[in-house]
């Protein structure tokens, strides 16, 4: 297929990309990075590069991205400012919203304008759409919640829910992503390594996670069948507490997991988004079950046994 790629150019980006040019697509990739930071792949001819930020409406002027759009077959849009990078100051909340809602309506306004608009588009969104709970499960027919980033996943979805009737749509809500080289997990390596790792909080918060491998072999599947339309949870089937998830990565390491890292201290580090890891959720999929999703990393000892492995790092 001929896709077009918006915000698959970071961590999920990493082993995305050469999936789906392995499966045969011919991809161009919207990024604000320059070209030659893709110097693996820039070889090949299947993969090009737009340098552009896709949350800029101007951008959706750029005649390249505007012909790309016109030939592509299927979207991939998971654009969006890092949740847990930063501090929830008021402007890093704007980029956070700005980011998924600008490039989002940008995208479905400029495929609604089209004779032959792309067959699928598969739209990222985030668990946090059900809010945070210690004690309710939560699946795809669970009701939003009512905070920040449930608002925000809500609005997003709603806005990608707007695209032609033409365009199959799946939008996968994701769980905590675990992989080599980046993400939670990445942030989180030195300080188990240097053996001062341990839960985040009391431990008992929810922690609904996936491996790396098996998020983008979810995409590689929404794009090809159409069994996969709707809203899809991206999450393994076993979520774990952050104090099992503490103790699993440090037997992992062969170091201790004894040392909490304090409720206040992170909420003076990332302010209101602290709420998000504190709290969590219990987040399970039943549309993976129907759709007979086979797991490589089903558990999470297995993904973090694969995601530490020397020669992934």
């Amino acid at each position: 297929m001929r896709l077009l790629l918006l915000g698959c150019s970071g961590f999920i980006g990493k082993e995305l990309v050469p999936i789906l040019l392995n499966s045969g697509h011919q991809i161009t990739l919207v990024s604000r990075k320059a070209a030659h930071q893709f110097a693996n792949e820039i070889e090949k001819d299947t993969l090009k590069i737009l340098q552009l930020n896709p949350a800029d409406p101007q951008a959706w002027a750029n005649q390249p991205l505007l012909d790309t759009l016109k030939r592509a077959e299927g979207v991939i849009n998971l654009a969006g400012e890092p949740i847990a990078d930063k501090r929830w100051t008021q402007g890093q909340c704007m980029k956070i919203k700005t980011s998924r809602l600008n490039t989002t309506k940008a995208l479905i306004d400029s495929i609604s304008k089209l004779k032959k608009p792309p067959r699928v588009l598969v739209n990222g969104s985030a668990i946090g759409y059900y809010g945070t709970s210690q004690s309710k499960e939560f699946t795809e027919d669970s009701n939003p919640g009512n905070d920040f980033l449930a608002n925000l996943c809500n609005e997003w979805e709603a806005i990608a829910s707007q695209k032609p009737r033409a365009t199959r749509l799946t939008i996968l809500r994701i769980g905590i992503v675990i992989g080599p080289n980046g993400g939670a997990l990445g942030k989180m390596l030195p300080v188990f390594r240097a053996g001062l790792g341990g839960p985040i909080g009391n431990g008992r918060q929810w922690m609904s996670w996936i491996h790396r491998t098996d998020l983008c072999q979810l995409i590689a599947k929404a794009l090809t069948n159409q069994a996969w339309h709707g809203v899809i949870n991206g999450v393994a089937p076993e979520p774990i507490s952050m104090g099992e998830f503490a103790s699993s990565l440090g037997n992992c390491l062969g170091r201790p997991s004894l040392f909490p890292v304090p409720g206040p201290l992170l909420k003076l580090i990332l302010g209101d988004g602290a709420k998000v890891v504190l709290e969590g959720q219990n987040v399970k999929s039943r549309r993976l079950q129907e759709l007979r999703f086979n797991f490589k990393y089903p558990n999470l000892n297995q993904a973090l046994s694969a995601a530490t492995a020397p020669n992934m790092n």
